[in-house]
Protein backbone atom coordinates (compact mmCIF):
# COMPACT_ATOMS: atom_id res chain seq x y z
CA UNK A 1 0.00 0.00 0.00
CA UNK A 2 1.67 3.06 -0.76
CA UNK A 3 2.17 5.83 1.51
CA UNK A 4 1.70 9.52 1.31
CA UNK A 5 2.32 12.27 3.75
CA UNK A 6 0.45 15.32 3.47
CA UNK A 7 2.04 18.62 4.61
CA UNK A 8 -0.27 21.64 4.51
CA UNK A 9 -1.53 24.10 7.62
CA UNK A 10 -5.23 24.29 6.02
CA UNK A 11 -6.95 21.22 8.39
CA UNK A 12 -9.87 21.17 5.65
CA UNK A 13 -7.55 20.95 2.93
CA UNK A 14 -5.76 18.00 4.55
CA UNK A 15 -8.86 16.23 5.32
CA UNK A 16 -9.76 16.44 1.75
CA UNK A 17 -6.64 15.25 0.31
CA UNK A 18 -6.09 12.06 2.75
CA UNK A 19 -9.88 11.51 2.52
CA UNK A 20 -9.04 11.22 -1.45
CA UNK A 21 -6.18 9.39 -0.71
CA UNK A 22 -7.86 6.91 1.46
CA UNK A 23 -10.54 6.54 -0.63
CA UNK A 24 -7.16 5.39 -3.50
CA UNK A 25 -5.97 2.86 -1.52
CA UNK A 26 -3.11 4.55 0.20
CA UNK A 27 -1.78 4.89 3.72
CA UNK A 28 -1.51 8.55 4.70
CA UNK A 29 0.17 11.21 7.63
CA UNK A 30 -0.85 14.73 7.82
CA UNK A 31 1.26 17.52 9.62
CA UNK A 32 0.54 20.93 9.52
CA UNK A 33 3.97 22.20 9.03
CA UNK A 34 7.43 21.35 7.03
CA UNK A 35 8.65 20.81 10.31
CA UNK A 36 6.11 18.32 11.80
CA UNK A 37 6.40 16.93 8.31
CA UNK A 38 9.86 16.23 8.36
CA UNK A 39 9.48 14.82 12.07
CA UNK A 40 6.34 12.41 10.81
CA UNK A 41 8.46 11.13 7.90
CA UNK A 42 11.36 9.57 9.89
CA UNK A 43 8.96 8.41 12.16
CA UNK A 44 7.23 6.48 9.47
CA UNK A 45 8.89 7.33 5.92
CA UNK A 46 6.19 8.19 2.97
CA UNK A 47 6.73 7.18 -0.48
CA UNK A 48 5.44 10.63 -1.86
CA UNK A 49 5.45 14.40 -0.07
CA UNK A 50 2.75 16.67 -0.81
CA UNK A 51 3.94 20.00 0.39
CA UNK A 52 2.23 23.32 1.15
CA UNK A 53 4.11 26.74 -0.14
CA UNK A 54 2.86 29.04 2.85
CA UNK A 55 2.93 27.51 6.31
CA UNK A 56 3.80 28.68 9.90
CA UNK A 57 7.38 26.69 11.49
CA UNK A 58 8.80 25.49 8.18
CA UNK A 59 7.42 26.97 4.91
CA UNK A 60 7.24 24.51 1.81
CA UNK A 61 10.80 25.85 0.12
CA UNK A 62 12.73 25.46 3.37
CA UNK A 63 10.92 21.77 3.58
CA UNK A 64 11.25 20.84 0.13
CA UNK A 65 15.01 21.81 0.24
CA UNK A 66 15.05 19.54 3.37
CA UNK A 67 13.42 16.75 1.78
CA UNK A 68 15.70 16.96 -1.13
CA UNK A 69 18.84 16.68 0.74
CA UNK A 70 17.64 14.32 3.55
CA UNK A 71 15.49 11.94 1.36
CA UNK A 72 16.51 12.69 -1.97
CA UNK A 73 14.17 9.34 -3.31
CA UNK A 74 10.82 10.81 -2.38
CA UNK A 75 9.31 12.64 -4.72
CA UNK A 76 7.69 15.59 -3.58
CA UNK A 77 4.55 17.88 -5.08
CA UNK A 78 4.28 21.33 -4.22
CA UNK A 79 0.39 22.90 -3.94
CA UNK A 80 -0.24 26.80 -3.36
CA UNK A 81 -3.17 28.49 -3.58
CA UNK A 82 -0.57 32.30 -3.14
CA UNK A 83 -0.04 34.58 -0.20
CA UNK A 84 1.35 37.93 -1.00
CA UNK A 85 2.28 36.63 -4.43
CA UNK A 86 0.52 34.74 -7.29
CA UNK A 87 0.82 30.73 -6.71
CA UNK A 88 2.84 30.82 -9.52
CA UNK A 89 5.79 32.72 -8.34
CA UNK A 90 5.73 30.00 -5.00
CA UNK A 91 5.36 27.28 -7.66
CA UNK A 92 8.05 28.50 -9.56
CA UNK A 93 10.48 28.41 -6.96
CA UNK A 94 9.45 25.32 -5.16
CA UNK A 95 10.17 23.50 -8.76
CA UNK A 96 13.77 25.18 -8.87
CA UNK A 97 14.23 23.48 -5.09
CA UNK A 98 13.40 19.78 -6.59
CA UNK A 99 9.80 19.70 -6.32
CA UNK A 100 8.73 16.87 -9.35
CA UNK A 101 5.54 18.72 -10.02
CA UNK A 102 3.27 21.72 -8.40
CA UNK A 103 -0.46 22.10 -8.58
CA UNK A 104 -2.88 25.54 -7.84
CA UNK A 105 -5.47 25.41 -4.91
CA UNK A 106 -7.99 24.35 -6.13
CA UNK A 107 -7.39 21.80 -8.32
CA UNK A 108 -9.04 18.95 -10.29
CA UNK A 109 -8.09 15.94 -7.65
CA UNK A 110 -8.23 13.10 -10.69
CA UNK A 111 -5.36 14.83 -12.12
CA UNK A 112 -3.88 15.14 -8.86
CA UNK A 113 -4.07 11.74 -7.62
CA UNK A 114 -3.02 10.61 -11.87
CA UNK A 115 0.31 12.81 -11.22
CA UNK A 116 0.82 11.10 -7.54
CA UNK A 117 0.53 7.44 -9.54
CA UNK A 118 2.72 8.57 -12.49
CA UNK A 119 5.61 10.07 -9.89
CA UNK A 120 5.10 6.57 -7.80
CA UNK A 121 4.93 4.83 -10.98
CA UNK A 122 8.28 6.75 -12.09
CA UNK A 123 9.76 6.11 -8.47
CA UNK A 124 8.89 2.57 -8.76
CA UNK A 125 10.35 1.90 -12.00
CA UNK A 126 13.94 3.61 -11.49
CA UNK A 127 14.43 1.39 -8.27
CA UNK A 128 17.45 -0.48 -8.67
CA UNK A 129 16.40 -4.49 -9.16
CA UNK A 130 17.89 -6.19 -6.20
Amino acid sequence: MPHVLIIDDDPQFRLMLAETFRDEGFEVSEAPDGKKGIQSHRKAPADIAIIDMIMPEQEGVETIIKFRKDFPGVPVIAVSGGGRLSPTSYLELARRVGAACTFSKPFDRKHFVAAVHELLDTQTKNRPSA
